[in-house]
């Protein structure tokens, strides 16, 4: 109790035991024991605020770097995509100087007068005319391959903020009826209809058990038909094998329909994630589950806002699928 001493004046210990002489000394204790904790909470509470200033101001300044990143890379891009432009050969003109001279008859001694220029034979221009026109020919294609090449630069950059993830409640689950693996779900994603699903999410799954639960889904993947179901949505689940599979798990209050975003990501997500470009195959193998069990990609977790971040209820360092 040394570190509370000064915080009572020996007249205040006095008039307490004056007070209550047999419980002065305990009430004393009380308060320095009580003084003691208020202060190390204080202390504690603006650490806590120091701490997470300082993981905000990380995150603006990975955003930071990330954009420069970009930045760098693109005009690298540009730069490459000029080094490959063609380079025209200067135009060709016909020295008239030798070709009048050669041509020219000569004038006898004292004639006076202006020298006529002999045109060019006409099967030489016209040949030296296809010849501009079929090399103006060849550098338009170049130009429009090399185009071709800065637009290719250009292309957007794939991350996380592409995926449009949302908070669903699954309503109803059964087996699906051609394939024993597969369950059909009914899931609740805050719009007008509920969207079908047809996920696989390990043989010990039983569709009873998923009624009611909140997961999280891929909301812009196009539909497709599995075994004769169209499934509208992904159901993402945290795997180690096949045999070992939980359905990811947004933060407790969280409501069908909120949004899954990424602190470092705050893009907007794609109407419709297009096949072709494989966005998700591309993505996939950067979401995974921490040592905490927290759900993140490239270390950024996913997060509810005002709300919390997504878990895997008892998976820790797996995959997410």
């Amino acid at each position: 109790m040394d570190n509370t001493d000064n915080l009572f004046h020996p007249s205040l210990e006095a008039a307490v035991m004056k007070l209550d002489p047999e419980d002065g000394e305990q009430i004393i204790d009380y308060f320095k024991t009580h003084a003691l904790l208020t202060r190390e909470k204080a202390l504690l509470q603006a650490s806590v605020r120091e701490q997470k200033k300082l993981l905000v101001e990380n995150a603006k300044l990975k955003k930071d770097i990330e954009q420069l990143k970009t930045q760098l890379q693109d005009k690298q891009r540009r730069r490459a995509a000029k080094s490959l432009l063609p380079t025209a050969p200067p135009p060709q003109t016909p020295n008239l100087t030798s070709t009048t001279a050669a041509n020219q008859p000569s004038s006898p001694a004292g004639a006076t007068g202006a020298f006529q220029v002999n045109p060019l034979p006409s099967s030489s221009s016209s040949h030296e005319r296809r010849e501009k026109h079929s090399r103006r020919r060849r550098g338009e294609r170049k130009a429009r391959s090399t185009s071709d090449l800065l637009s290719l630069g250009m292309e957007s950059q794939v991350d996380v903020s592409r995926l449009d993830l949302r908070v669903g409640r699954i309503l109803s689950a059964r087996v699906h009826p051609l394939a024993e693996a597969m369950i059909v779900q009914e899931v609740d994603m805050g719009e007008n209809s509920s969207r079908t699903v047809v996920s696989k999410v390990g043989q010990e799954a039983k569709p009873e058990e998923l009624q009611g639960s909140l997961a999280v889904l891929l909301c812009n993947v196009k539909a497709c038909k599995l075994k004769g179901v169209v499934s509208q949505a992904r159901l993402l689940c945290c795997c180690i094998s096949d045999d070992c599979v939980e359905l990811l798990v947004p933060p407790t209050g969280s409501t069908p329909g909120d949004r899954v975003t990424f602190l470092n990501y705050p893009g907007e997500p794609d109407r419709e994630l297009q096949s072709k470009e494989k966005v998700w195959e591309l993505l996939q193998p950067d979401l995974q589950v921490d040592g905490r069990g927290v759900a993140n990609y490239k270390g950024c977790s996913f997060e509810v806002k005002g709300k919390g971040l997504c878990r895997a209820p008892s998976l820790t360092n797996c995959i997410i699928r």
